[in-house]
């Protein structure tokens, strides 16, 4: 045998045993693992930042609401001065207490003096106290309770709209991590192979150049190099769009966008690791997670809440508006003195107020524009139900066939390896030609390719069931 053909046949043999997964010295290079990068999109990301706002908007909107229980102080000053006389001299100083229970609390002095002063008035200091209560329309809600509870409500639907973002955040995000880790093997396995292909051309051209092979081998394995370069070149492009679609996701904690240098590499534990029989639990278990705290549902169950609120509050638009108003009146600006006595005897003021709209046919339809909208949002929310349990189903079950399909490819590989390590024995022996060998090493390679890919795709599909049932966070 000649001695090029066995330097050939040992340098290849040695390769193509390496040829699985190269690896590269790494000692000057940083590594970027799915973990350190989740993390850095969780705190730094804009996105997750303004999710973040949500949450603060909220907690304004419940402050604002409790706001229209605050105290009222007014005050109302009013004079007339015409042809030097002293028409009237009006002062009214009023403090109103709103309450929870719809009840207004209220007490003032006055002050009126003057020539004319409007007899409905008392002269000089008087001051008194009193309380309005809704006694049908607006006694169990009005629109001030009703605001109140619907920001309060908001502020828990904005918790899941926080965890909605989130989630779809970090599912496009680690979507784009493994993709840029998939692409960075690829170029890694191609420079494996246009090494070995290197080594080969040189080997085949010397045996030519000795005359113990043919022209057509040497252009048989130049091409063959070639093809493996320009498929280098197209992996190399695939992973730096790849790295700086992953920069979308990538920013520094002063809010600055940073991109990946070709430095940064992922970490390459995951290729040499079997995929094994996936351990994600049973389905019920994730259904009833999905159905319990899947954000998205979250919201819509806050959204009809919110809807209840207004339905009751449009109920009392059906009732009668019924008023009533007591003030307790005493002399001077002391007035709680004298309230020993009968409210009703001396010393008040009394008022009933009612209005009943008929046929009030703005309160009928305003309620049932309300009923509607609640009937509406549950069949939104049944069909969004649906769309999340198919979903869920969908990636539960591509979780357990994708593991199926990495292992029949990872036995496909282990087959295609030893064909090609026996072509290469019996090349070396000059039992077959360049062209069959190649076409060994082209399916070995295609098969490489195929199992980087669905390892990939693999924990891509765990991420996935995690985002389907809501829990990526």
């Amino acid at each position: 045998m000649n001695r090029s053909i066995i330097r050939y046949f040992f340098l290849g043999w040695i390769l193509v045993l390496v040829f699985p997964f190269s690896t590269t010295a790494q000692d000057s290079i940083r590594l970027l693992s799915e973990s350190q990068f989740m993390e850095s999109v969780r705190r730094n990301h804009p996105v997750a930042k303004q999710a973040a706002l949500l949450i603060a908007e909220a907690k304004a909107g419940v402050l604002a609401s409790r706001g229209n229980f605050d105290p009222v102080f007014a005050v109302d000053v009013d004079r007339k001065v015409f042809n030097e006389k002293d028409y009237f001299n009006y002062f009214n100083g009023e403090v109103a207490i709103p309450t929870w229970f719809g009840v207004e609390l209220y007490g003032g002095i006055e002050d009126n003096t003057g020539q004319f002063v409007n007899t409905e008035r008392t002269l000089n200091q008087s001051s008194y106290a009193g309380v309005s209560i809704p006694i049908l329309k607006d006694l169990l809600l009005d629109n001030r309770r009703a605001t109140l509870q619907k920001a309060k409500i908001f502020q828990q639907q904005s918790l899941a709209e926080r965890r909605n973002v989130v989630n779809d955040l970090l599912m496009d995000a680690l979507e784009s991590y493994w993709n840029w880790s998939r692409d960075y093997q690829q170029v890694k396995v191609l420079d494996t192979i246009i090494r070995l292909n290197e080594l080969r051309y040189g080997l085949v051209l010397d045996a030519f150049r000795q005359g113990d092979r043919a022209a057509m081998d040497t252009a048989e394995a130049q091409a063959q190099l070639q093809q493996f370069q320009q498929a280098r070149e197209e992996a190399w492009l695939n992973y730096r769009k790849s790295a700086l679609l992953l920069s979308n996701f990538v920013w520094m904690e002063n809010n600055q966008p940073a991109y990946l240098k070709e430095t940064t590499l992922p970490d390459t534990a995951w290729v040499n690791v079997n995929v094994p029989t996936p351990e994600v639990g049973a389905w019920d278990e994730w259904l009833n997670r999905m159905l319990t705290t899947h954000p998205k549902l979250r919201t819509m169950g806050y959204k009809i809440q919110s809807l209840q609120v207004d339905r009751e509050l449009k109920f009392q638009s059906l009732l009668p508006k019924a008023d009533l108003k007591y003030n307790f009146l005493q002399q001077g600006y002391e007035a709680w003195k004298g309230w020993g006595g009968a409210l009703l005897e001396n010393n008040y003021k009394f008022g009933l107020n009612i209005a009943i709209p008929l046929p009030n046919r703005g309160g009928i339809g305003a309620y049932r524009a309300a009923r509607i909208k609640i009937a509406s949002t549950v069949w939104e929310r049944d069909y969004l139900k649906l769309q999340l349990e198919n979903k869920l189903r969908y990636h539960y079950t591509e979780v357990f066939n994708v593991s199926r399909q990495c292992d029949i490819i990872s036995k496909a590989y282990q087959n295609y390896r030893f064909l090609l390590n026996a072509e290469q024995l019996k090349f070396g022996l000059g039992e077959t030609t360049l062209f069959i060998l190649n076409a060994r090493e082209n399916k070995l390679l295609e098969t490489q390719q195929k199992l980087l890919s669905l390892k990939a795709k693999y924990f891509q599909s765990i991420i996935r069931l995690s985002w389907a049932s809501g829990s990526l966070e």
